[in-house]
């Protein structure tokens, strides 16, 4: 995702570009006249790809006197495809969302609860039926889910998060989105068990939801 923010502008890119069709590394002279760019603002732009991983920097050595001139080489190829994009604009589009609304809690659940009614379908479809529906479709999402029951709730221990990396920058509506899911879910499949709370990231993989019988006062969303 670093990588991706680094080439965000076009100069940025134009400059990974011309390293990479390279056979061999370029200085920051060299990379001014292949773009047209200023070589401090190379030199500035370079450093930017440097802290991402994706130019490696050394100095070369001469059989000569003088300063060895310090030269640049791509080092990594940018993740592409689907997925990426698919990140990258869940990530735009949570940070909005999370500053521009003046709720971002009660945004997510409504959010999530519709999303949750769509994906758990009806009680009636399929062949599992209550919380074994929720907890298969929350491990197809990638949640990774445990069923813990108690005498008094049912926990979920949801071991990872496809989207943690999102939630990590966007808790507040990340989170709730995610509450809401569970809510959505467990109404469509007919659980009698409310989400009643959601702790997110009690390690630094597990977030731990809790179901308890309808009727009961639901914790507060989490924040």
């Amino acid at each position: 995702m670093e990588a991706h923010r680094a080439l965000a502008g076009w100069t940025r890119v134009a400059l990974l570009t011309r390293l990479q069709a390279s056979n061999r590394p370029l200085d920051a002279r060299e990379l001014a006249e292949a773009t047209g760019l200023h070589v401090n603002t190379v030199r500035f732009h370079l450093d930017v790809l440097a802290k991402t991983g994706l130019v490696s920097t050394g100095f070369e050595h001469r059989p000569r006197r003088g300063r060895p001139r310090r030269v640049w080489h791509a080092d990594a190829a940018v993740e592409s495809g689907p997925e990426v994009g698919y990140r990258m604009l869940a990530e735009v589009l949570a940070g909005y969302l999370q500053t521009s609304v003046q709720d971002p809690d009660q945004l997510g659940l409504a959010i999530g609860t519709t999303w949750g009614s769509e994906l758990a379908g009806p009680a009636n479809e399929g062949q599992l039926g209550g919380l074994d529906r929720v907890v298969r479709m929350l491990s197809e999402l990638g949640f990774s889910p445990e069923a813990v029951e108690g005498p008094h709730e049912t926990r979920l221990l949801l071991h990872s998060c496809p989207f943690l990396e999102v939630a990590k920058r966007n808790r507040q509506l990340i989170c709730s989105a995610h509450l809401g899911l569970l809510r959505g879910a467990l109404a469509e499949a007919e659980v009698p068990l409310l989400a009643a709370g959601l702790d997110p990231l009690v390690e630094p993989s597990l977030c731990i939801a809790h179901l308890q019988p309808q009727g009961q006062v639901p914790a507060e969303v989490p924040g």
